[in-house]
């Protein structure tokens, strides 16, 4: 199913005296960009984290937060007597040295990081597991938001392209008006200019010749085939996105000879419509899977 790459996910639990957070936000980018915040504790298990998202998420600009609050007694800060003790007093022993006081020494050795140490244990496999179990719920949570943006996506994008189609087709009526137009100004320019006797089996050749070069039959028949193309392509499924835009591309060099072509007030017209129309879906594009 087609994606937009615009997408939110969240999931929340709690394992023994932990919590667990994972949010996963995803923008458009023409790569794969991806920002993963990950407790230190956690971080030898990082490769693997990545890799889950890389494939579940494939492409776009992706921010991942994983927070984990210990609600434990052991995760508080333990002060290491032994160590704060000894700073002390060699504190004390240089104020005598220097005959100067310390304003607050419990405080300058609180500082020191020996003295304050955080008990944290290592992860077990479980807690990996149950963590990676909350980051694959993120991750189906933003998959689905993402299609759902890319159903809106493929609203508009059969809207545009059948729309494009639609102005294709009134083209038609003045195609005849053009040509006998162009061939009546030719045929009264040369009278005029020349002012003698023309060889009208001569004159139709050449009015053949400059009329085929203004034949848009074989752009119109391209340009069809394109816009089916993209149908086709956008129904095929996920990360179709960059196939789209080339797809966009071809579409745009066949209204871009259609606009050469015509030499018709109200054909351009058509053709400045067609061009505002592919605009749109160049638009969007930028913001498919």
């Amino acid at each position: 199913m087609l994606q937009s790459m615009t997408g939110f996910g969240r999931a929340t639990g709690n394992w023994m005296n932990k919590s667990f957070t994972v949010e996963i936000r995803a923008l458009n980018s023409k790569m794969l960009d991806l920002t993963l915040k990950l407790p230190q504790e956690f971080r030898s298990k990082e490769i693997d984290f990545r890799k889950l998202m890389a494939d579940g998420l494939l492409r776009g600009k992706i921010d991942v937060a994983i927070q984990v609050d210990n609600q434990s007694i052991q995760a508080v800060p333990r002060i290491n007597l032994e160590v704060a003790k000894s700073y002390y007093e060699q504190i004390r022993l240089l104020e005598t040295e220097i005959n100067r006081d310390s304003p607050d020494p419990i405080a300058l050795i609180l500082r020191v990081p020996e003295v304050l140490s955080n008990a944290k244990q290592e992860p077990d496999e479980a807690e990996i597991n149950y963590l990676q179990s909350l980051i694959e719920q993120a991750l189906l949570h933003t998959i689905a938001f993402r299609e759902q943006e890319g159903q809106a996506l493929i609203k508009d994008f059969t809207e545009n392209i059948n729309q494009i189609g639609h102005l294709m087709t009134l083209l038609e009526p003045y195609e005849n008006e053009r040509i006998q137009t162009v061939k009546e100004r030719l045929q009264r320019n040369l009278e005029e200019k020349l002012n003698e006797y023309i060889d009208q089996n001569r004159l139709e050749q050449e009015f053949i010749m400059y009329i085929e070069k203004l034949d848009i039959s074989e752009e119109k028949m391209r340009l069809a085939n394109h816009l089916n193309y993209f149908i086709d392509t956008m129904n095929d499924g996920a990360d179709v996105g960059k196939k789209l835009g080339f797809i966009s591309q071809e579409i745009g060099r066949e209204i871009n000879t259609l606009g050469s072509k015509s030499n018709h007030a109200e054909m351009q017209k058509i053709v400045v419509q067609m061009k505002d129309l592919l605009e749109k879906i160049k638009e969007q594009i930028l913001n498919t899977l």
